[in-house]
C-alpha cells in the first residue's frame, strides 16, 4: 500500500544496525525491562519459541505482547549452513490499537542490550546491598556488555577477570580500570577469577560444554550469574553448585528449568529445585522475600521474547524522539474483519 499521499498513516520506521548501537542506552533498557516484569505473568502473552529446521536452515520466533507498553511484535533469528553458518536477526513491531506495522528493527545488537538489561534487573534482587568484588570468566562482548549493565545497578570494589587468551583479558582488565574506578585485573585461571568473589558472571562456556568454574572455589555467600547455558545440550555451571544455591532465579521458568543444560543435569543427578527456583516476576513482586546476604544466590537466563519485544519498543521511542531511523514509503496492509 502506498501512503506517500495519506496523512492518516504513519510510515513505519526501520532502524538499522548502526543505529540500534547510536540508542542503545542501559538505564532505559533495563527501566523498560523492569516495567515489564513488574506485571503479572501470563504465560499467553509471551509462549515459548517455535522453532523450524530443515538441517541445513532453520528458524527461531520469540513473539511477545508484553503488558506494558504500546506495542507487541516479534524477533525472528534465521540461520543458513549453506556458505559457514549465517545468521541474522530482525524484530517487528505492531501497534496495540490499531495493529499496524510500527517499525522493523535489526536485532543484532538488541540481543545483547536485552540480555545483559534483563540480568541487570535479575541480579538486582539477590545482590547483597554492598560494594561486591567482582569474577569475570569470559571477555567478549557478553562478558563486557553484562558488566556494563551489573554497574548500574551494583558498585564494585574490585574485578578480576579470566580468559584463555592472556591478550583478551589483559585488554578486558585496561577497559574495566577506567571506566567506573574499580580496580581490574587479569588473572590466570577460572579459579582465580571466582575464588573468594562477591559476584561472578559466568560469561564463556567451555568448548567441551564441561563446566567452566568449580563450586569448590564459589564463597558459601556468593551471587553468581550464569547466561551462556540456553540450550539442552549447553553447559556451563556445575550440579553441585545448583545443589548448593539457596535461591535460583529464572527469567523464563520453564525454559530454564526444563531446557537448559545445567539444570536438566542437576535434575539427572536427582537435585530437587522445588522452593529454590522462582521467576523474575516472582523475584520482583512484593511477596518475594529473598536472604541477599546469605547462602549462594544464582540468576539463571535463557532470554524470552518479552526482553525483545519490550527494548526494541524502547529503542523505537528514542529513534522517534531524535529524529533517526528511515521511514519507509510503504506499508502492508490492515484490515478489518
Amino acid at each position: 500500500m502506498s501512503i506517500e499521499n495519506n496523512p492518516d498513516i504513519r510510515r513505519p520506521l526501520f532502524l538499522t544496525d548502526q543505529d540500534v548501537a547510536t540508542l542503545a542506552n542501559f538505564e532505559d533498557a533495563i527501566a523498560a525491562i523492569r516495567a515489564a516484569y513488574s506485571a503479572a505473568e501470563d504465560e499467553q502473552r509471551t509462549p515459548g519459541r517455535i522453532f523450524a529446521d530443515s538441517q541445513r536452515e532453520w528458524m527461531r520466533i520469540m513473539p511477545s505482547i508484553p503488558a506494558s507498553g504500546k506495542l507487541f511484535g516479534a524477533k525472528s533469528i534465521v540461520g543458513s549452513f549453506a556458505d559457514g553458518l549465517q545468521v541474522s536477526y530482525m524484530i517487528n513491531l505492531f501497534d496495540k490499537e490499531t495493529a499496524e506495522l510500527v517499525a522493523l528493527i535489526d536485532g543484532n545488537r538488541v540481543t545483547g542490550l536485552r540480555t545483559a538489561s534483563t540480568t541487570a534487573v535479575g541480579a538486582a534482587t539477590i545482590l547483597p546491598n554492598k560494594p561486591v568484588s567482582v569474577g569475570v570468566i569470559g571477555s567478549g562482548f557478553e562478558a563486557r556488555s553484562h558488566l556494563q549493565a551489573l554497574g548500574t545497578v551494583a558498585e564494585f570494589s574490585s574485578i578480576r577477570v579470566f580468559s584463555p587468551t592472556i591478550a583478551n583479558r589483559e585488554a578486558f582488565a585496561a577497559d574495566f580500570s577506567t571506566k567506573d574506578g574499580s580496580h581490574a585485573i587479569p588473572v590466570s585461571s577460572a579459579d582465580e577469577a571466582v575464588e573468594g568473589a562477591d559476584l561472578i558472571l559466568c560469561a564463556a562456556r567451555s568448548r567441551d560444554e564441561t563446566p567452566i568454574i568449580r563450586a569448590e572455589t564459589v564463597a558459601r555467600d556468593a551471587t553468581v550469574i550464569s547466561i551462556g547455558s540456553t540450550t539442552r545440550g549447553q553447559r556451563e555451571v556445575p550440579v553441585e553448585l545448583i545443589d548448593r544455591a539457596s535461591t535460583i532465579v529464572v527469567d523464563t521458568y520453564d525454559e530454564v528449568v526444563h531446557d537448559s543444560g545445567d539444570m536438566l543435569a542437576a535434575q539427572a543427578e536427582g537435585i530437587n529445585l522445588n522452593g529454590k527456583v522462582l521467576s523474575l516476576n516472582t523475584a520482583l513482586s512484593s511477596e518475594s522475600s529473598i536472604d541477599t546476604s546469605n547462602g549462594i544466590r544464582i540468576y539463571k537466563s535463557t532470554g524470552s521474547g518479552l526482553q525483545d519485544i519490550v527494548v526494541a519498543e524502547m529503542l523505537y521511542n528514542r529513534a522517534r524522539a531524535l529524529g533517526m531511523g528511515t521511514e519507509l514509503p510503504v506499508t502492508i496492509v490492515t484490515s478489518a474483519k
